[in-house]
């Protein structure tokens, strides 16, 4: 993973968020039902989701500790610093060899099956230098020691482990002076296969989702055929608020869940990946096409911006959405389906974990300017985007 500066606990979960969006008096309707207690579907998925942080850290922890015992290997301790200092993050699975490797492989196995991903996935462990304040001690010849990466933002302390196999328990707000590997998931690759996942998953329990390389719902194919193109909303700059967490804190990635009525008058999600947004406190200008207007029925659809942080169960997050829209029906007029799926999101994702960002309610194709969302942890500035067919 990227090292990257923090999204913030404290932020997310600030009681006095503004609520600032498109849509003011169906967003300060929908705040209570934000902290209103868990949806069965929530539930369920609580405990998956819990399970899953479990299997994830354990693995990486497993990982870590045996990563830690293999430098007492000299040859293979300076193989993977020079690794370490000529990269941000190192494939250590497909560098590793003989009973290492193995040991890994396993936690890959692990990890991936703990997110409801494929085996086909590949290896998801990364290795990165914990802080680059320790890169000249590296190139010095010290033995680094190694941890694996926290998802708790709120993390005092965390565990290293040296050749010896003793654990040594650090500062997780001050990085130390000794070197230190942080054994980690490639969070990019982790979301990119989760978001197929995903995808899949919605469609089977019968939620309209796009393909992950269809821009165009074939429903509406006529309608985009006549029209030689189609509407979209783009994102031309956008940024997420920053705040300080552990440097020992993995990555995450930022999907967004758009949401609405499809042309068959049946809700649909469809996933969107940021990849781009690695940094807090930076404005980016992606010129993304977030919406696809094609899609959907209804001149609105509603935005939920997620951050896979390692402890995300793709199958259980699907079908905990899907049980929650599955019992909303076309009235004939736009619904906001943002409070039904933050309902369907378990409770620790938002007080332990940094999985939930922030919403947008009521987006409609011909918005354009700046605005933020209903947690007040970010804004986007959006404009209506014709796409014309060749």
């Amino acid at each position: 993973m990227r090292p990257r500066h923090a999204r913030g606990r404290r932020t997310l979960t600030a009681a006095a968020a503004t609520l600032v969006t498109f849509c003011a008096a169906q967003t300060l309707a929908a705040a209570p039902a934000a902290l209103a207690a868990p949806a069965p579907a929530a539930t369920r998925a609580a405990h998956a989701h819990s399970a899953t942080a479990s299997a994830v850290t354990s693995a990486q922890d497993r990982a870590a500790r045996a990563i830690a015992r293999s430098l007492g290997d000299a040859s293979w301790n300076t193989r993977l610093r020079t690794a370490a200092l000529k990269s941000r993050e190192v494939p250590v699975t497909e560098r590793a060899s003989g009973s290492l490797k193995s040991r890994l492989a396993t936690a890959d196995r692990q990890i991936a099956a703990a997110k409801g991903l494929d085996t086909k996935t590949g290896s998801l462990l990364r290795l990165r230098l914990g802080d680059p304040s320790m890169r000249a001690s590296l190139a010095a010849g010290t033995t680094p020691w190694v941890a694996a990466a926290v998802s708790d933002d709120d993390a005092t302390t965390v565990t290293a482990y040296d050749s010896r196999g003793r654990a040594h328990r650090l500062d997780a707000r001050k990085a130390p002076a000794h070197p230190v590997y942080v054994v980690d998931v490639d969070s990019s690759k982790a979301l990119a296969a989760g978001l197929d996942v995903l995808r899949e998953e919605l469609v089977k329990d019968g939620i309209r989702s796009a393909a992950p390389a269809a821009a165009v719902d074939t429903t509406a194919a006529p309608r985009a055929a006549a029209t030689a193109g189609y509407w979209t909303t783009k994102i031309t700059a956008v940024e997420l608020s920053d705040d300080e967490e552990p440097w020992v804190k993995g990555a995450a990635e930022i999907y967004t869940l758009v949401s609405g009525f499809g042309q068959d008058g049946k809700v649909r999600v469809d996933p969107v990946d940021m990849p781009y947004l690695d940094y807090d406190g930076t404005v980016y200008k992606p010129n993304q096409i977030l919406v696809n207007w094609s899609n959907y029925k209804y001149n609105l659809a509603d935005a939920v911006m997620m951050e896979e942080d390692g402890s995300t169960n793709y199958r259980d997050l699907a079908k905990a959405i899907a049980t929650a829209l599955l019992t909303i029906t076309d009235q004939g007029t736009y619904i906001p389906l943002v409070n039904a799926i933050l309902d369907a999101i378990p409770n620790d994702w938002w007080t332990d974990d940094p999985d939930y960002v922030d919403s947008w309610y009521t987006l409609a194709r011909s918005d354009q300017g700046t605005y933020y969302g209903a947690r007040g942890n970010g804004w986007m500035t959006v404009e209506p985007y014709f796409v014309e067919q060749f």
